[in-house]
């Protein structure tokens, strides 16, 4: 397509990557970026970037990936509960400065001959241009003003988004017991070392534990940073922070909202990054998203002879990778928010269930990566010395008890464990006697989901929980059993 004029909306990750990318494309074409705040002011820490992702964007535009590594900080990952310690090499993800990407990608925006006007706030139809790229966010005023068919759903767990003057040594996962419950930190590097460092630092907690602490009342007190909680947190993490403190910036207690669009372009107006799209943080990125949106827009725009089969083109190539990271963020999202219900386990275990939690990581990859983590969760559920490589399954399997002969069997075909349904299956398990099987549908989602909800049924009702299953899934169910998710499984014949 022969581009004259576009505007883009938003001067992030997304924004900025589309727009450079768009001048390479098509230099004679005017490429201006409208971003409402100023260049120097950003909210948000420390971003990362996954080795996928790293090698989408040196593909795409390898000058920029190569300042973003320069500038970026690589780290392992390291699970600490009750003193116990899980360590991961994971040293293939890049965290860089939320700042510093900005200002990388603003530099390569202008050296492509990108017209950045900050402080600049407009809307897409006020814009003379033949396309006009949103990437304006979350709350995307572009997207409330068009027909995309947007719908949002809430998250129920509470998280906030702080950092600390210090760099850890790896990316933490850090749970700490409080007078009011469990709060629980992701937290990694992005610059720096050691006291001349600095880190993210982002706390998650559930609904319960957060009013019992007040902060519903220091939520709606302020606008600004919620320095209440930042100084609780700083003390109940003070292990974690080494005497360090929590630094905010605009910190507020939040809950998480997935973004999904029936459609991502209306006119001459197409979406990118968090306007059209959002996966949990605990799995996704909005920046990963964003850069890579990007690089499918401007290949569409490129090879497509007009805007409306650029527009489809683009949807069409990146709407079954969006949905599925949507999907196995929401998985991951319903595992932190009752990750307080698993302390009990060890904490390789509590790693491995960690890896399975959304059913992207088999078992067996997992343990080329971690085989120490792995060797340990296994000897710990299998109770000998752990399988070669390659055998990780028969060998949970064989270990595994025979479900017992006479169970009462209960009907889970649910999109949700922690929802209503989930909530009246518990209570069908908890007033009967003996051991429960769950059945339903014989697809791989459908069985991932039973096998979270066997885990409330397993420690809220008190009872032995199998999961039938077709023979295909047997890699699923061991990671579940070693993740003490079920007592036992049931074979059955995939329908």
């Amino acid at each position: 397509m022969d581009l004259h004029r576009v505007a883009v909306l938003g001067g992030g990750p997304g924004g900025l990557y589309a727009a450079r990318l768009l001048k390479l494309a098509n230099p004679g074409c005017e490429v201006v970026l409208h971003e409402q705040g100023e260049p120097d002011t950003t909210f948000g820490f420390g971003v990362g970037l996954a080795a996928g992702t790293q090698r989408k964007l040196e593909a795409a535009d390898p000058d920029t990936l190569r300042e973003i590594v320069a500038a970026g900080l690589r780290h392992d990952m390291t699970m600490t509960v009750d003193g116990g310690i899980a360590r991961v090499r994971n040293d293939r993800l890049v965290g860089i400065a939320r700042t510093e990407l900005l200002a990388v990608l603003q530099r390569h925006a202008e050296k492509a001959g990108v017209d950045l006007r900050f402080g600049d706030r407009r809307a897409a139809a006020d814009l003379d241009a033949e396309v006009v790229v949103a990437a304006d966010g979350v709350g995307s005023a572009t997207r409330e003003a068009g027909d995309f068919g947007a719908s949002i759903d809430v998250g129920r767990g509470l998280y906030l988004w702080c950092g600390t003057d210090f760099a850890l040594d790896d990316a933490v996962f850090a749970p700490v017991r409080t007078e009011h419950g469990v709060f629980v930190t992701h937290a990694y590097p992005y610059s720096g070392a050691g006291a001349t460092g600095t880190s993210t630092f982002l706390i998650e907690t559930d609904e319960a534990t957060w009013r019992r602490a007040g902060f519903d009342a220091t939520t709606d007190a302020t606008d600004a940073s919620d320095d209440t909680s930042l100084r609780y947190l700083q003390d109940a993490f003070a292990g974690t922070l080494r005497g360090h403190r929590l630094i905010g910036n605009r910190t507020r207690w939040l809950r998480f909202r997935t973004v999904r669009c029936d459609r991502w372009s209306d006119g001459r107006t197409v979406l990118l990054g968090d306007a059209a799209h959002t996966a949990h943080f605990s799995i996704g990125s909005g920046t990963k998203l964003a850069m890579e949106d990007a690089i499918g827009l401007v290949d569409a725009l490129r090879e497509e002879p007009d805007r409306a089969a650029a527009f489809a083109r683009y949807e069409r190539v990146r709407r079954p990778s969006v949905e599925r990271l949507q999907e196995l963020a929401r998985r991951s999202r319903l595992w932190w928010e009752s990750f307080p219900d698993r302390l009990d386990l060890p904490v390789e275990r509590l790693m491995v269930a960690y890896m399975s939690r959304a059913g992207n990581v088999p078992l067996e990859r997992f343990a080329s990566t971690a085989p120490d983590v792995v060797a340990a969760a296994l000897t710990q559920y299998g109770g000998d010395g752990p399988p070669p490589a390659g055998a990780i399954t028969d060998w949970v399997l064989d270990r595994t008890r025979p479900a017992p002969a006479a169970m009462r069997e209960l009907h889970a075909d649910l999109d949700d464990p922690w929802s209503p349904e989930g909530d009246a299956i518990v209570a069908r398990a908890a007033a009967g006697t003996g051991a429960v099987v769950l059945t339903g549908a014989a697809d791989r989602p459908a069985v991932l989901t039973r096998t979270d909800l066997a885990e409330r049924v397993r420690r809220e009702a008190g009872v032995q929980v199998a999961v039938a299953a077709p023979a295909a899934l047997r890699d699923d169910l061991a990671a579940a059993l070693v993740s003490g998710r079920m007592d036992h499984i049931v074979l059955t014949e995939e329908r």
